[in-house]
């Protein structure tokens, strides 16, 4: 009798990674170009800190998510590959460099992000605002999109960081209601769509995104999308959680793309303004798209 191959035993917490969720590797002249000049300027990217799978093309076209106020994170998410712990570097020169950078990288839609910095009176506010204003000032013509961190209610926090000029203020949700306590246990849903709600009566265009295969329900994430589209979120993202390490929360499902393309019918059909929706989808892929 012929033994079965360990591989091919897998338990219902450990689905076989299927072949529509391959990840370019990173290469070519525009991949090393934007590398070097990430490097240089001792800057930090959500592309690195967070394994995303779409490094390789987004940084072969020129572009990169860069994170501000250090690349240590006050919240201990269980899906994120950002380190977590108690962060030392405030870095009052960092919006300078980003500013350069994305002069230098020619970057005609810049995508800023940064970690929670919760042990700050302003949550990282000042920092966020100037960074913006830098990036404006530096590269008039380049649009911006901001991905906020959760400001523990602190609203004043939340306008010093959207009201610098950017064009869409994302504030990501990250999964349905009924799992935050799992995926995100220092966070509340509902405090988060207050943020985005807050957002949109600033004026600003709003956006979000959920990750998919954590053992949500289409019902769960159907409840989601109303609830986001009542508090005057634009832009929706849906893409699939991948593990990190063994040491993240576990991939419950592999969501067939077809799935994604239902999810993004769905969504238009409630309100959203657009919808970005597909296996390999991040937050800030084809991001110019979302202005």
């Amino acid at each position: 009798m012929t033994e079965p191959n360990v591989a091919d035993l897998q338990t219902p917490s450990r689905p076989r990674k299927p072949e529509w969720l391959k990840v370019k590797l990173p290469v070519g002249e525009s991949y090393r170009n934007v590398r070097n000049i990430v490097n240089e300027n001792k800057l930090h990217t959500i592309c690195q800190s967070g394994n995303c799978p779409n490094m390789g093309e987004c940084w072969g076209m020129g572009t990169a998510t860069f994170m501000i106020l250090g690349n240590v994170c006050t919240r201990s998410c269980s899906f994120c590959a950002v380190k977590t712990g108690r962060p030392t570097e405030y870095d009052e020169d960092e919006p300078r460099r980003v500013a350069e950078a994305i002069r230098l990288m020619q970057v005609k839609h810049a995508v800023i992000t940064s970690v929670n910095r919760d042990e700050l009176k302003d949550k990282g506010a000042d920092i966020w605002h100037k960074t913006v204003q830098l990036v404006k000032e530096f590269n008039p013509l380049t649009t911006i999109e901001t991905l906020i961190p959760d400001v523990k209610a602190d609203w004043d926090a939340l306008i010093t960081m959207i009201s610098a000029g950017q064009e869409v203020v994302s504030h990501n949700m990250e999964t349905v209601e009924e799992l935050y306590r799992q995926v995100r246990p220092q966070a509340k849903y509902s405090r988060s769509l207050e943020q985005i709600k807050r957002t949109k009566e600033y004026g600003k265009r709003t956006k979000t995104g959920i990750m998919l295969g954590l053992g949500e329900t289409e019902e769960q994430v159907f409840r989601s999308m109303d609830d986001l589209v009542e508090n005057g979120c634009d832009v929706l993202t849906l893409g699939q959680y991948l593990q990190p390490t063994q040491m993240h929360i576990a991939v419950a499902e592999y969501v067939h793309p077809d799935k994604f393309a239902m999810y993004k019918e769905v969504g238009l059909s409630k309100g959203f303004k657009y919808v970005e929706s597909g296996p390999m989808v991040r937050s800030s892929y084809h991001a110019e798209r979302h202005v």
